[in-house]
């Protein structure tokens, strides 16, 4: 069996309705057990305080803005070298979610460091490409709404989303393009200096778990609805032809 298979749509409804369940279910599981871990069942940290536990977010959050753009990024590219139309509708369904999680982090973000730097927002590299990277996705879903045709849209935000993606590895990276930034250097890594404590990293692994999760969740849902919204706009211009 190849996983080519897949990209009929009527094999795709198929098996995404199978999975979907499931991926939900554990989502939900995983978004619960670890913020109620994460923000009642951990100690405040010794230089930050509470403010600490606002990781249960943004870690994830952010985490999952970058990896949407990439994932958009392959369903671009299969798009443009094998012309399946559920990768292009797959990329199309991300863009909404990656955004939300790109502003989750955004916000979460000016929170933690209002009172850790004493601003809500600062020009720092990464902050800057976040920002960037939120408003490619704005021109991403704008340009999928502008363009009647599904094949030139799917095409022409293909590309939007090659160039977009250099601001999703500045974002992940920024803070070793650019020393003079404020932004924090990566603490989950496995070979940085200093890693964040275990009792803060065991539950912020089960919401990285939750957010990926729910991330797949919510593109498979908006795929089969972006499959079926394309077949119902078919057969209308069938009835309307004849």
């Amino acid at each position: 069996m190849s996983l080519w298979e897949y990209a009929n749509p009527k094999k795709f409804l198929a098996l995404s309705g199978k999975v979907l369940p499931w991926v939900s279910g554990l989502a939900l599981a995983c978004l619960v057990i670890g913020l109620v871990w994460g923000f009642f069942f951990t100690p405040e940290d010794y230089r930050q305080g509470a403010t600490v536990k606002i990781i249960y977010l943004h870690v994830p959050a952010a985490l999952m803005a970058i990896n949407s753009w990439l994932m958009m990024l392959v369903a671009s590219l299969i798009w443009i070298v094998r012309r399946h139309h559920v990768s292009a509708l797959a990329a199309k369904a991300a863009a909404p979610v990656g955004m939300v999680m790109t502003v989750i982090a955004l916000v979460t973000g000016a929170i933690w460091g209002q009172p850790m730097w004493g601003t809500w927002w600062a020009w720092d590299p990464r902050l800057t490409s976040f920002l960037i990277l939120f408003l490619f996705y704005l021109g991403y879903m704008a340009l999928w709404d502008a363009i009647e045709n599904p094949d030139t849209a799917a095409d022409l935000t293909s590309i939007l989303c090659l160039v977009g993606s250099v601001f999703a590895v500045l974002s992940r990276y920024a803070v070793l393009f650019w020393n003079q930034g404020l932004h924090q250097g990566a603490s989950l890594s496995m070979d940085a200096e200093e890693n964040v404590a275990d009792v803060f990293w065991y539950p912020l692994l089960v919401c990285m778990a939750g957010f990926v999760l729910l991330f797949l969740a919510l593109v498979l849902l908006r795929t089969r609805t972006e499959i079926r919204a394309r077949r119902i706009k078919a057969i209308l211009a069938r009835e309307r032809a004849a």
